[in-house]
């Protein structure tokens, strides 16, 4: 998709997130502690990411992720608060690279980077569907 969007370099998106205990380690079977795990950061940072592209683009297109390059710094423990920020980096045909960050209220907890894809929906939607008629 290379038309009708309003996406530009330098976009941001902050949101903070609440960490529960089915968001450790510990619950989702990724380590011993309840502290948050790794999959759940990544997760959280892919929402805000998604939403930030969601808000740009016109009706009937959407964003999936196709690529996550991340690094858990710290951990952080049940019932604390995590800001996550993304910024969008590059844009490259139907490609959106983002620079993401977390943070807990002591520490930088994770950072990296992460590509969205920029997709027609019904076309999306589309192949799944076929893909779900071939299992029946």
């Amino acid at each position: 998709m290379q038309s009708a969007h309003s996406l530009t370099l330098g976009l941001i998106r902050e949101e903070t997130f609440q960490v529960e205990e089915q968001h450790t380690a510990y619950h989702i079977g990724s380590g011993d502690e309840r502290v948050l795990g790794t999959p759940w950061m990544i997760s959280f940072m892919e929402r805000v990411s998604n939403r930030l592209v969601a808000e740009h683009l016109p009706e009937g297109f959407m964003s999936v992720g196709v690529h996550v390059d991340v690094r858990h710094l710290a951990a952080t423990p049940v019932n604390a608060a995590i800001r996550v920020r993304v910024e969008v980096t590059h844009l490259e045909g139907g490609r959106v690279s983002l620079v993401v960050e977390a943070w807990d209220t002591h520490d930088k907890i994770g950072q990296g980077q992460h590509t969205r894809a920029l997709v027609e929906r019904q076309r999306f939607l589309e192949r799944v569907m076929r893909k779900q008629e071939s299992q029946a």
